[in-house]
């Protein structure tokens, strides 16, 4: 097992370990990961995570179209809810017929998420791919999608609000707006792939120097998702480390700085 700490994510005010359980291959998806997980290798995976040393764990509204979240949401109703320490994030997504990625299909996205996880509030609700629907000034207009969001948040449905998307130019559009206390950059800041660190998206990790394009500090900060990113390539990693039902990861780059135990 891998060297295990805690990080304080962004500006959620929530703890999480370094390496965080990503679900989006337990929703079935042969065509993208080159296999396929049937639903009760998903749910052995998932009451794994919830029994093992990892505390975070990331789904979506899309993975999978929703098994993803049903399977959570299944162990979920088997515990009784959320075990104390651990969080778990997830997405809103467009409406995968019609693409409609409006202030009302966030709602609705929420609403399904909530009922599959059979929980009644978010630890952590992403806006998520919002560049492959819309432009930033379709997403951030009164009433879009990111108001929403923020009401969402506001209305005590999401305890916080994060963006999540592999566009580098879209994460720093939106994170101008200064309403996000997380971003989640996939496929940008991997093993394979680190232009999430160019001068067009340059988040320092310390805890000093948090800035983006000259801006003050924000407070925020990324993690990332698969380290060899989407794709086959992350379907190998994925299943070497989910054989037998074994919890699978994906890092969670964090600024590691406070105690030992505990790095804001």
């Amino acid at each position: 097992m891998p060297n295990i700490v805690i990080h304080k994510l962004g500006r959620t005010g929530l703890a999480v370990t370094n390496i965080a359980l990503g679900t989006s291959p337990l929703g079935s998806s042969p065509n993208l990961y080159g296999y396929a997980v049937d639903e009760e290798r998903a749910l052995d995976t998932i009451r794994a995570f919830f029994s093992g040393p990892l505390n975070f764990a990331d789904t979506s509204n899309n993975y999978g179209q929703g098994r993803s979240e049903r399977a959570i949401g299944k162990v979920i109703r088997e515990l009784g809810g959320i075990p104390v320490g651990k969080v778990l994030a997830t997405k809103v997504d467009a409406d995968s017929e019609t693409r409609d990625f409006s202030g009302d299909r966030v709602r609705r996205s929420a609403e399904e998420s909530l009922e599959r996880l059979g929980i009644e509030r978010f630890q952590l609700l992403h806006l998520h791919d919002h560049d492959l629907h819309m432009d930033f000034a379709t997403g951030s207009r009164k009433g879009g999608a990111v108001d929403a969001l923020v009401a969402l948040k506001q209305q005590g449905i999401a305890q916080s609000i994060g963006i999540a998307t592999g566009n580098l130019q879209a994460l720093t559009d939106y994170l101008n707006t200064d309403v996000f206390d997380v971003l989640l950059s996939h496929n940008k800041y991997t093993l394979l792939d680190r232009s999430a660190e160019v001068a067009t998206f340059s988040v320092s990790l310390t805890s000093s120097r948090r800035r983006v394009d000259g801006r003050k500090p924000t407070g925020l900060i990324r993690y990332r998702s698969p380290p060899t990113g989407m794709g086959r390539a992350q379907g190998s990693w994925f299943a070497s480390l989910t054989s037998f039902g074994r919890v699978t990861a994906a890092v969670a780059a964090t600024s590691p700085t406070a105690s030992p135990q505990v790095r804001g």
